[in-house]
Parts: structure tokens; sequence; C-alpha cells
């Protein structure tokens, strides 16, 4: 299966977009997810053509001058283990590379792919608000 790597958010376009945010009691909706990546500053999409599906996804948030956060790395699972994700983090950090501080918070299980991309770990301080996770109803 052949992916396709790119930055161009009108590439979500005319794909589908199952499969992601597994784990999540409160999964976001497709239109959720559809604006979420819209709204992000920077984006790199890998793209299954073949059966136009969005096979993973990185964002980053970024004030464009000395920092940028990266809330979502998401590969639908049928993806995972071909170097999706590890292609979608260089792709990232090479449209990153000339700001000062990149920064992200994971999950434990899944700080040492971080690590194999240069990442240190640091500490961090985060709040949920588990009732919003699915995003809002009335996403546009």
């Amino acid at each position: 299966m052949a992916i396709s790597y790119s930055s161009d958010k009108k590439d979500l376009d005319g794909l589908g977009l199952s499969g992601f945010f597994e784990g999540w009691p409160q999964k976001p909706s497709e239109a959720v997810l559809r604006k979420s990546i819209e709204n992000a500053d920077y984006v790199v999409l890998a793209i299954d053509a073949e059966h136009k599906r969005l096979a993973g996804y990185i964002t980053a948030l970024s004030d464009k001058v000395l920092a940028a956060y990266i809330p979502f790395l998401e590969v639908e699972e049928s993806y995972r283990h071909q170097g999706v994700g590890h292609a979608l983090v260089e792709k990232m950090l090479a449209q990153l590379s000339h700001l000062y501080m990149i920064d992200l918070v994971c999950d434990k299980e899944v700080a040492g792919f971080y690590a194999e991309a240069g990442f240190e770990s640091w500490h961090a301080m985060i709040k949920r608000n588990y009732a919003n996770q699915g995003g809002p109803a009335d996403v546009n």
C-alpha cells in the first residue's frame, strides 16, 4: 500500500477519516477531526490514495516565531508499524526546524518513539476537561 504525504489541508477533501482516537471514551466525530486539522498552523497528512483514506496525520500549533506545540500524531491502526508515524514526525520537524522549541506531551507508552525522533523527556503539566473530549457537537 502506497502512502503519500502532504502539507496541503485541501488534500483532506474526499478522504475517509475514520479509525482515529483509539481508546478514547468520547471519540471526536469526523467533522471535529476535520476542523481540528484545518485549524492547525502546520499539518502533515499521510494519505492512502488507493483507498481514499487518511492513514495518519500530525498537527502543530505555533506562534511561528519561537515555539510550536504538537497536539496530535495519529496513525490509523491498519497503517501502524509501517513507518507512517516516523515519516509524519520527520516531515513535521522539517517544517518546524526554524523554531527554537517544539514541545509535545505524550503517554508514557509512546515516549520511546518520540525519543527516537530526538525529543527529550521533560516535566509537563496538563489539564483535561474530559466532558469536552469529543469536541463540540455543532462543528461547521
